[in-house]
């Protein structure tokens, strides 16, 4: 499905519909009246197949508790092994209601009060939260910034690990906010060093299907022919992928069979939600038939990338973008021609703009943006006009 394909059969005006995105701007951000460019999610309908599926089901009527479809384990693994060649087997799955939720289950499964949890900043602000709202001892590594180009720092990594005794890495992949699509050897170093270190690692692959540029992505699972699987767990989920977030429906794997165990009596000591029936029959239907639903969005993103870089760079050379191999999230350095402390004046206050700034995700991020391009190109073009004049006004000053 091409770009203009796409646009016409799922772009849809989501304002006045309880969404988050358009209609909490007034409690996120102090003020309505904003184009929203912030929290990850799109302007677009889930795949037609997925909306029939929902439509068929919701025609019975009942909606007790409910199984697993063991079509649902089926229709994600053959997508992942097709996709991606990761190998799978049910008995390493389990559904949890979102990949922070999950994050948290298991930094209190694999660590106790007080431990050192390390994360590679600047990341999702979530992952910081969760480790001081467990009582864990947070633990940064700044990832390596050459001219927006991103990096694994082992050497500061591998430190850190031994200096603060680490237990646990929350790893980002690809990477949210600065669009990394890490390489297959990238991934093998820091597993060996976490491996070497006895530090276990989450996975959050949550926007492993959305790649946007030529590097292919690997998942943790598969590195060395899955030889750190028994280190590690990987979370993920349809919402990021097929825009369904409401559903409250993720996933949770587990290869190691002694880590399961304590994951399993965990979420039964809590009573922990196991999923959404409803996501799953939505699920089911995007993961059989929404790939070409998936290429239509990836296009809408390029060209809205695309379209933003060139006219950022048209305006102010010194605007450097991160390149968007992942995500539809775009990192913009905006330090260059605005100062750090007057970004959000700029950017929220004259542009009208709400999106998520740069120190959000850590101090390596001040003077940045996360641009979310997941919408129409009306709503990119209004930004970035607004953007560009917001900034010509701020040096004319």
């Amino acid at each position: 499905m091409n770009k203009d394909e796409f646009l016409s059969e799922y772009a849809v005006d989501r304002r006045n519909t309880c969404c988050v995105k358009w209609d909490d701007l007034k409690e996120s951000f102090g003020e309505d009246g904003l184009l929203p460019f912030w929290i990850a999610d799109t302007e677009f309908k889930i795949p037609k197949q997925a909306q029939k599926a929902l439509e068929e089901r919701v025609k019975h009527g009942v909606f007790g508790y409910s199984l697993t479809p063991k079509e649902y384990y089926e229709a994600y693994m053959n997508w992942q092994k097709k996709r991606y060649g990761t190998e799978l087997h049910q008995e390493w799955m389990r559904f949890g209601s979102g990949v922070v939720q999950s994050i948290s289950t298991f930094v209190q499964i694999l660590t106790q009060p007080g431990d050192s949890v390390m994360i590679l900043q600047p990341v999702y602000n979530p992952f910081a939260e969760v480790v001081k709202n467990t009582g864990r001892r947070l633990v940064v590594s700044e990832l390596k910034n050459e001219n927006e180009v991103y990096s694994l720092d082992l050497a500061d990594m591998e430190r850190k690990i031994g200096e603060e005794n680490v237990k646990l890495l929350i790893f980002c992949s690809p990477h949210n906010p600065v669009g990394r699509v890490w390489s297959a050897e990238e991934l093998e170093e820091m597993l060996e060093l976490c491996r070497n270190k006895q530090v276990r690692v989450i996975f959050d692959e949550i926007h492993h299907d959305l790649i946007v540029g030529k590097k292919p992505f690997v998942s943790g699972l598969s590195i060395r022919d899955g030889y750190y699987r028994d280190n590690l767990v990987v979370l993920d989920s349809t919402s990021k992928t097929f825009n369904m977030a409401a559903f409250d429906n993720s996933h949770v794997i587990v290869p190691n069979p002694q880590i399961m165990r304590k994951y399993d009596r965990f979420v039964e000591m809590q009573k922990t939600p196991n999923g959404n029936l409803l996501g799953k029959v939505a699920g089911e239907a995007a993961y059989r038939n929404g790939e070409e639903w998936l290429e239509g969005l990836l296009e809408v993103v390029r060209s809205n990338y695309a379209y933003v870089k060139e006219q950022l760079r048209s305006a102010f050379p010194e605007i450097i973008c991160s390149e968007l191999e992942g995500t539809y999230l775009m990192w913009i350095n905006l330090e260059p021609v605005v100062s750090s402390a007057d970004v959000e004046d700029v950017i929220k206050r004259d542009a009208k703009l709400a999106v998520d700034f740069g120190d959000w995700f850590g101090k390596g991020g001040a003077g940045h943006i996360r641009f979310n391009l997941a919408t129409t190109p009306e709503n990119v073009k209004k930004a970035t006009e607004a953007m560009i004049s917001a900034i010509r006004r701020y040096k004319q000053q």
